[in-house]
Parts: structure tokens; C-alpha cells; sequence
């Protein structure tokens, strides 16, 4: 846990990582950013124009620049967006430069509320289950790569979610540098 002063929530859409991560920044006083947002930011449009006008590799490239920047702060909790993880110069810098959560849920769940909105490129013009299920064989493996905690948000309320959290981030930065290691989750991730 040396050095990993940050925490990074990953995971796929639908599973609450802006919602934990606003939470959980209030808990631990810390400032919260989200990478989709800062993109949306950055270029002055929604996501779902940035595919339409770049595509999804465009989209991704934008991703890789702001991860880089928002992982390079110290102190932070970052939201990052679902195919974070697809790039692989993104998995190492979320690895190496903080504490990363996945956020596990159900692929109902992630139906359930990424359906809400149109505000999801990758489910336009697809059934939403199928093209999840899809997604989650290709991502679930890099999430678990470099996840130092997982956790479901499965039928959980926020508050309760980044509470634990919260808990077992703080308990990871006590634990002895002997037990503690950067490939040793708190509370591992399994298959």
C-alpha cells in the first residue's frame, strides 16, 4: 500500500462508480474526479457525440490522455469509465499509482441502470444484455488484473458501499509493509 495514496474505481457501466466515488471523496476528504466527465469537459460535448464524430477509437484515445493526467494527482478518488481498462497503458498507471476497487455487479444490474439513459454509445442499436454480457467476457479479466479490492454493488445503497470502502482502504494503509503487498488485494478478487 506504500505509496498508493489515491484510490481508483473501476468497473462496468451500471455498477456506480461515480456515485460511490462522489461518496466516498466526502468520506476520506479527498477531491473527486471522473475521467468521462473531465473528457465531456475538455471537449465541450457528451460522450455519445465524441463517438459519433471520432469513434470508439478516438473516444479511447481522449480516455488514455486523461487518465494519465488524473492518475498522475496525488490524494484523489477518480471514477474512471468502463473501458478504462482495455487500455493497457491505463491499467498501469491505475495499478502502479493507487488503490484500485472493482466494482462488481451483476450484468441485470448494469441492464437495469445503464438502460436509463442514452448517455451509453456502446448499448445504442444492440439488445443491452447481450452486448453487456459481451462486454464483461472481454473486461471482467482486466478489471480483476489490477483490482486490489473487489466489491458487488449489487443491490447495495451508496453510502453503504463506500463505507466499506472507505474501511478497508483505511486498514490497507495500517497494515504492516511486510503483509502488504502491491499484487495482494485486501480482499481478493476471484474468478
Amino acid at each position: 500500500m506504500l505509496g498508493k495514496h489515491s484510490i481508483f474505481l473501476i468497473g462496468p457501466m451500471g455498477s456506480g462508480k461515480t456515485a460511490v466515488a462522489k461518496h466516498l471523496a466526502r468520506l476520506l476528504d479527498y477531491p473527486f474526479h471522473d475521467s468521462d466527465h473531465e473528457i465531456e469537459r475538455r471537449c465541450g460535448v457528451d460522450i455519445p457525440l465524441i463517438f459519433e464524430r471520432e469513434g470508439e477509437a478516438g473516444f479511447r484515445r481522449r480516455e488514455r490522455e486523461v487518465i494519465a493526467e488524473l492518475t498522475g494527482q496525488p490524494g484523489i478518488v477518480l471514477a474512471t469509465g468502463g473501458g478504462a481498462v482495455l487500455d493497457a497503458g491505463n491499467r498501469r498507471d491505475l495499478a502502479s499509482r493507487g488503490w484500485v476497487v472493482y466494482l462488481e455487479t451483476s450484468i441485470a444490474q448494469q441492464a437495469e441502470r445503464a438502460g436509463r439513459t442514452r448517455h451509453r454509445p456502446l448499448l445504442h442499436g444492440a439488445d443491452p444484455m447481450q452486448r453487456l454480457a459481451e462486454l464483461m467476457r472481454i473486461r471482467e479479466p482486466l478489471y480483476r488484473e489490477i483490482a486490489d479490492l473487489c466489491t458487488s454493488t449489487d443491490r447495495k445503497r451508496v453510502p453503504v458501499v463506500a463505507e466499506h470502502i472507505a474501511g478497508e482502504y483505511r486498514a490497507s494503509r495500517n497494515a504492516p509493509e511486510a503483509t502488504t503487498t502491491p499484487s495482494a488485494p485486501a480482499t481478493p478478487c476471484r474468478p
